[in-house]
């Protein structure tokens, strides 16, 4: 099987062994024994944040498919909800939603897995899942061992946590969430959800309302999965917004955006700085393109190669960097192949 069949970029070459993992304990014998062996190790389970090389990847491929979803509800304390990596996560997201547990509603429509949410802090709309994970069960490919981290000990940033950090030690097992019980949002802090619902800042809205603006935004931004639209065949955003000291955010454009944050540092809009260095919507002459509707993402449009969509990410990286000196990071992973 090549990965291109696993990946929503459809890209990607075969992959030399496959091991599909539907249980924890198959799963996590299926790494321990490649490691034990000294043969690489890819776990995929949806697919959503992976760039793989054209020539596929030479070691044992997991496929993480184990399920579960277990619940403790009280109205005081809220609901404890343990989630197997391998479970979707937007399917996720709506069973929240229609049990009336708030924190996740506006993570709607984003795809991939459970277990690959702590890994990047997957975040959107003014909310993110550091905000309600409550633990993250994961196996230590160096110690052996399984091992639970409490929220303080995941690392969290922007876009980040330990297991980002360190990719080749941790495999995550299950997540546990924390989720007060209400019928109404947390509250909406992002403008844009904001307008969409017609409601104030800062205050809050029916989750399914929520929930069903938030995936009308995604939708005009080719950012919910659609095998007949080619916008969507992307791995979401490709680039982070840039993180900048106070120093190199002042030599920006009078009119780039700025967001202080809590550690002296001034995050800006990767897109903003992509259109100013000359790179519109729908930008290519190739079979990779930037997506006709969000800058921020980079596609595939239906014959494009791994090497198509990085020669791409190349030039849009440089670009920026020559317009401005900011340097963007890709936020997928990029497998047997580099920027």
């Amino acid at each position: 099987m090549r990965l291109s069949e696993l990946t929503t970029l459809r890209l990607g070459g075969p992959a030399a062994e496959m091991v599909e993992a539907r249980d924890e304990r198959t799963l996590v014998e299926a790494v321990a024994s490649a490691d034990a062996e000294g043969v690489p190790v890819l776990a995929v389970a949806g697919g959503s944040n992976l760039v793989v090389a054209d020539k596929g990847v030479a070691g044992r491929v997991v496929l993480v498919r184990t399920r579960g979803i277990h619940v403790e509800a009280d109205l005081c304390g809220g609901a404890m909800v343990r989630v197997a990596a391998g479970e979707d996560w937007d399917r996720l997201v709506a069973r929240a939603v229609a049990a009336g547990w708030v924190g996740v509603e506006a993570l709607s429509g984003i795809p991939g897995s459970v277990g690959a949410t702590p890994v990047q802090n997957v975040g959107a709309y003014g909310q993110e899942v550091a905000q309600t994970i409550a633990a993250v069960r994961a196996w230590d490919r160096r110690e052996h061992r399984q091992r639970t981290f409490s929220p303080a000990e995941c690392g969290f940033g922007y876009r980040s946590s330990r297991f980002k950090s360190d990719p080749s030690r941790f495999l995550v097992l299950e997540v546990t969430f924390q989720l007060p019980i209400g019928d109404l949002s947390a509250p909406v802090t992002y403008p844009e959800l904001a307008r969409s619902l017609g409601a104030p800042l800062g205050t809050r809205s029916p989750l399914g309302q929520v929930r069903e603006a938030v995936l009308g935004l995604r939708r005009g931004k080719g950012m919910v999965l659609d095998s007949d639209d080619r916008d969507t065949w992307s791995a979401g955003s490709f680039f982070t917004n840039p993180l900048l000291s106070p120093e190199a955010a002042a030599r920006l454009p009078a009119d780039a955006p700025r967001w202080p944050q809590g550690d002296r540092l001034v995050k800006t809009s990767a897109a903003w700085l992509i259109e100013r260095a000359g790179f519109s919507r729908g930008y290519g002459s190739g079979p990779a393109r930037i997506s006709s509707k969000h800058t921020l993402a980079l596609t595939n449009t239906g014959s494009a190669r791994t090497e198509d969509l990085l020669a791409l990410a190349r030039e849009v990286r440089d670009g920026v960097r020559a317009r401005f000196g900011v340097e963007l990071v890709n936020e997928p992973m990029l497998v047997g192949c580099s920027l």
